[in-house]
């Protein structure tokens, strides 16, 4: 089965799985058209297997193929969208300075 990612609304989390083993997840509040990341975690046992960045991207890759307004109030997902600017978009331009974008 290899490393996937769902989407489980039930606990406002995006989850990533290696294999059927919890990896970890990105938590978020949903309202609307607007989606705030709130707190991401990797189980260390899987640390170092870029686990963070393929959870990050799939979360974002998401919210863009909803239409989704991102709010990166997690330091990881607001991180990871510095690193990789072609996710900022996601986030509206007057929340730029804000989330340091």
């Amino acid at each position: 089965m290899g490393i996937h990612v769902t989407d489980n609304q039930a606990a406002s989390r995006f989850e990533i799985f290696e294999n059927d083993d919890l990896a970890g997840f990105a938590e978020y509040n949903r309202h609307e058209s607007e989606i705030a990341f709130i707190h991401t975690e990797i189980d260390p046992r899987f640390g170092g297997l870029g686990l963070g960045g393929h959870l990050a991207r799939t979360a974002l890759d998401t919210a863009r193929e909803q239409n989704l307004t991102v709010l990166p109030y997690c330091p990881f997902i607001r991180g990871w969208i510095v690193k990789h600017p072609e996710y900022a978009d996601l986030v509206p331009a007057d929340q730029h300075e804000r989330f340091g974008l």
